[in-house]
C-alpha cells in the first residue's frame, strides 16, 4: 500500500489563543502544508504558557509522532518561555546561538529592546535552526521537534525553509461529491462503502444551504484508483436513493 505513513502533531502554544483574543490560522497552513508534503498530521492541541505543561505535552508527542511543529512562544517577553521548557523537557541547558544573536544586533535599537530581543536567541543546547527569510530571528528544531513562530507570516516563510528536507510518505489525495440529502438517507450505504475500502477515510460533513439539507461526502487515500472506485460506489448510492451527485472533484 505504497511507503510508510509519517505522522506529526502541532503544539499551538499561548494564552492568547486559548482566550480568544487571538485566533490560530497556524494549524490550516501546516496541515495543508504538510499534507502536500506526504506528512499527515494525527493531532493538534493548543496548551498554555505554563512551564509544566508544555514540558509534559511536548514528553509525550515527541514519542508519539515522527515530527512535532510548535508555534508561539519564541518572543522577546517574560511570558515567551517555549524554548526554556523545550531545552527542560529534552534534559539540556539554554544557550545563546550566535547566529540568531548577530541577525538580531544588527538592527540597531536602545538598550533595554536590545536586550529584550536577545531573549529570542536563546535555545536548547544542540539545536539546529530553521532559517526565517523574513529577515527576523530564526526558529531552531532539536531531534524531531521543529519550534516556530507564532506570528502567521514568520512561521509560514519558516515552514517553507523544510521543504524536501523532512521524511515524508504517500501524499494523500481526495474526492469529494455534495448531495442533497440529509446524512441518515445515505448513512447505511456509505457504512458498506467504508467497510469495503479500509484503507480510505470517507467523511460525511452535513450543512444547510439554499433553504435545503445537504451532506458533503470526502475521501482522502493515498491510491488513486481505489479513490476512482470509491467515488463511483458513491455516485451510485446517491442515484439509488433518489439524488443527484453534484460539484464532483478530484484532489
Amino acid at each position: 500500500m505504497g511507503s510508510r505513513t509519517v505522522t506529526a502533531c502541532v503544539l499551538i502554544i499561548g494564552n492568547e489563543i486559548l482566550s480568544g483574543r487571538t485566533q490560530d490560522i497556524n494549524l490550516n497552513h501546516i496541515a495543508l502544508t504538510l499534507g502536500a508534503w506526504g506528512i499527515r498530521i494525527r493531532e493538534a492541541r493548543v496548551i498554555p504558557d505554563i512551564e509544566s505543561t508544555i514540558i509534559n505535552t511536548l514528553n509525550e508527542v515527541r514519542r508519539t509522532f515522527d515530527y512535532v511543529f510548535t508555534t508561539g512562544g519564541i518572543g522577546p517577553t517574560h511570558d515567551d518561555i517555549t524554548a526554556d521548557c523545550i531545552a527542560a523537557a529534552f534534559g539540556v541547558p539554554i544557550v545563546v546561538n550566535a547566529d540568531i544573536a548577530a541577525r538580531i544586533t544588527s538592527r540597531p535599537a536602545p538598550e533595554d529592546i536590545m536586550t529584550s530581543r536577545l531573549r529570542m536567541a536563546r535555545v536548547p543546547q544542540g539545536s539546529t535552526l530553521i532559517d526565517n527569510p523574513t529577515g527576523g530571528p530564526q526558529g531552531f528544531c532539536i531531534e524531531n521537534v521543529y519550534v516556530m513562530a507564532g506570528i502567521p507570516m514568520v512561521m509560514q516563510a519558516m515552514l517553507s525553509t523544510l521543504e524536501g528536507k523532512l521524511e515524508h510518505g504517500d501524499v494523500v489525495r481526495s474526492r469529494s461529491v455534495t448531495v442533497y440529502v440529509g446524512e441518515s438517507q445515505i448513512a447505511a450505504h456509505l457504512t458498506d462503502i467504508q467497510q469495503a475500502y479500509p484503507h480510505i477515510d470517507l467523511g460525511s460533513y452535513p450543512f444547510f444551504r439554499d433553504e435545503r439539507y445537504g451532506t458533503s461526502l470526502v475521501m482522502r487515500g493515498t491510491v488513486e484508483s481505489e479513490l476512482d472506485e470509491m467515488l463511483q460506489r458513491v455516485i451510485a448510492a446517491i442515484v439509488e436513493v433518489g439524488s443527484t451527485p453534484e460539484n464532483i472533484s478530484r484532489g
